[in-house]
């Protein structure tokens, strides 16, 4: 069976990078990375990929005058790959409508928060404001509004009471780089359809346990 050609937008340190390069590294995942394209240069993710083998491509929206050409450009550079799904793995710009749309239902995120809730930046922060006992993350389609579109999978974390915003986010993340090779996974083996608003998943088992927090 052929493995889904995936491309990855990174901005940074790409630590969920890592993740799908680890993944896609089995014998026996159904998906392949094809090319790893950053708007910055000189970003850790870029080296991750490098030392995978894996192709690079710097797009950097400094070189550009509007949001709408530098999308352009990004999607020249992703077509060029034959890439069948993009990941977006904390690429840090937002994208323009006409961009989603021609990459609809082929286009991921992961967000450090169980969405609906929390949507944008300081995620941790304001979970913790709010005083919520669990938080977690979510991998879902894109929309053209920011951290809208179906949701494919979600992992949640307890809140601790000594909690600050950094110590949250290490244990989001951990989840983080569970959550999205499993999302990966279910989309290349052909188990993830979108229904309306919704994405069903196909021989899903449901969990045997609940979080509860406090216990």
């Amino acid at each position: 069976m052929a493995r889904l050609k995936v491309a990855v937008l990174i901005s940074g340190r790409g630590s969920n990078l890592q993740a799908l390069i680890d993944a896609c590294a089995g014998p026996d995942f159904p998906a392949t990375i094809a090319k790893v394209v950053s708007n910055r240069p000189g970003v850790e993710g870029l080296a991750r990929a490098e030392r995978a083998g894996i192709p690079t491509q710097i797009v950097d929206h400094r070189g550009h005058p509007d949001r709408a050409t530098f999308d352009s450009a990004l999607h020249a550079a992703l077509a060029e790959t034959g890439a069948e799904l993009v990941c977006l793995a904390g690429f840090m710009r937002l994208l323009t409508p006409g961009f989603v749309e021609a990459w609809r239902d082929r286009l991921i995120n992961i967000h450090p928060s169980l969405l609906p809730a929390f949507p944008g930046l300081d995620t941790h922060a304001r979970a913790l404001a709010a005083g919520v006992r669990i938080s977690g993350c979510t991998v879902h389609f894109v929309r053209a509004t920011m951290d809208e579109g179906p949701i494919i999978v979600q992992g949640a974390v307890p809140v601790l009471a000594d909690d600050d915003a950094n110590s949250l986010a290490a244990r989001v993340l951990a989840a983080e780089h569970r959550c999205y090779p499993l999302a990966l996974r279910l989309i290349a083996e052909g188990r993830v359809h979108i229904v309306g608003e919704r994405a069903v998943i196909d021989r899903s088992a449901p969990a045997t346990d609940v979080l509860i927090n406090p216990s």
